[in-house]
């Protein structure tokens, strides 16, 4: 038996893929622990996780400022402020919770979501091997190529946090050198650059999402025959979605098919008849109950999607959206939209092209194929045995 510590940033995205690769370790007859902020982490896990718990309140410092600036940034504003205002303070915070985790738990790797920085800081602080889990696959190909300031400004921040770590100063110090497992493939994800391939040690395991119970109350008997759009802005952006919404029912009020809208209570004050609208839903296993999704180009929602053969409508905000919205169209899964600027007629027409232009079905199925091939996280588990 060996042991596996994950080290994970308050943010559902970034938890629930670990979920599934940690639950296969475990049927290897492995232990796994999470070392992360209990208030927002302990209720993604399941309920017998050990989780051993970091201070909440670090977690709140960094929570409650970007949750008030996040509505009023984009594009380049939001990547700073990602880094500058979250990942930079949420390291800092970490890494002396992390350091005691791994003093106390003993673990043989330390497995490091590519956002939980603090805990490679930590990893290379005791010596233990670790490995870095990609939950986007934007952090791996080089958004930031053609912005050069951007990039030494990124490579500034790092070199900040190893210094003050006490650590000796490396390029790319939130990847690790031995093992990166990325929730993606390459059909989707696309090359790293035009001539050079990806690092022989990162491995594209397509999206982790088996054995991941949700207990989220749903009405399945609600659901009508036909066709069926799943429309969400994930857990992080939904409540910047008040116009979103609106132009969502404008959009799609009476149409020929079923919506199923995730939304806060209160967004949508006149429910259509052909749709149903909840704060939150079991999402993977309703996901196969439909037929096309719009999304704000979230990572998961995208490949829990695109696992299904799903075509896809996108609308991405900020921080790696963009980057996912344009592998979907790369590939020839879905249609791009403008989030700031959503027409019902744009936003009605684009779902419509996902429910019938077999185009995109075919680029979805494609996806789908290189999904079901990748291994997910069963291949994820064995490559971090390997490691052992």
């Amino acid at each position: 038996m060996k042991r596996f510590l994950f080290v994970v940033p308050p943010l559902a995205g970034h938890v629930n893929p670990t979920v599934s690769v940690a639950r296969e370790l475990e049927a290897r007859g492995h232990r796994v622990a999470w070392v992360a902020h209990p208030r927002r982490v302990r209720p993604l896990l399941p309920e017998n996780a050990e989780l051993i718990a970091l201070d909440d309140g670090v977690s709140d410092e960094v929570w409650r400022p970007v949750v008030e600036r996040v509505s009023h940034v984009r594009g380049l504003e939001s990547f700073q402020v990602l880094w500058q205002d979250v990942l930079v303070p949420l390291a800092r915070g970490m890494v002396p919770g992390v350091l005691d985790a791994i003093e106390s738990y003993a673990p043989d790797v330390v497995v490091c979501d590519h956002q939980a920085i603090g805990g490679t800081l930590a990893a290379r602080l005791r010596g233990v091997p670790w490995a870095t889990l990609c939950t986007t696959s934007a952090s791996v190909v080089d958004p930031l190529a053609d912005l050069p300031k951007v990039k030494d400004w990124v490579l500034a921040k790092l070199a900040d946090l190893q210094a003050h770590a006490g650590l000796p100063v490396v390029r790319d110090a939130d990847f690790s050198p031995s093992r990166v497992i990325v929730f993606s493939t390459e059909a989707l994800a696309g090359a790293p650059g035009p001539s050079a391939p990806y690092p022989a040690h990162y491995s594209f395991v397509g999206p982790s999402v088996s054995d991941r119970p949700d207990a989220t109350p749903f009405p399945f008997e609600a659901l009508r025959s036909g066709p069926r759009v799943f429309v969400s802005l994930g857990t992080v952006s939904n409540t910047l979605g008040g116009p979103f919404y609106a132009t969502v029912v404008e959009a799609l009020r009476d149409a020929p098919f079923q919506v199923v809208l995730v939304a806060p209570d209160g967004a949508v004050a006149d429910v259509p008849d052909n749709f149903i609208v909840r704060p939150r839903v079991p999402q993977l296993a309703l996901l196969p109950h439909m037929s096309a999704v719009v999304s704000h180009g979230g990572h998961n929602t995208v490949c829990e999607a695109l696992a299904l053969g799903l075509p896809l409508v996108v609308a991405p905000i900020r921080d790696d959206q963009p980057v996912v919205a344009g592998q979907v169209v790369r590939a020839g899964a879905g249609v791009r939209l403008k989030f700031g600027r959503l027409s019902p007629s744009a936003l009605r027409a684009a779902v419509e092209r996902a429910l019938t232009d077999d185009a995109l079905k075919q680029g979805a199925a494609r996806i789908q194929a290189s999904f079901a091939s990748a291994g997910g996280a069963r291949e994820a588990a064995r490559l971090l045995e390997e490691m052992t």
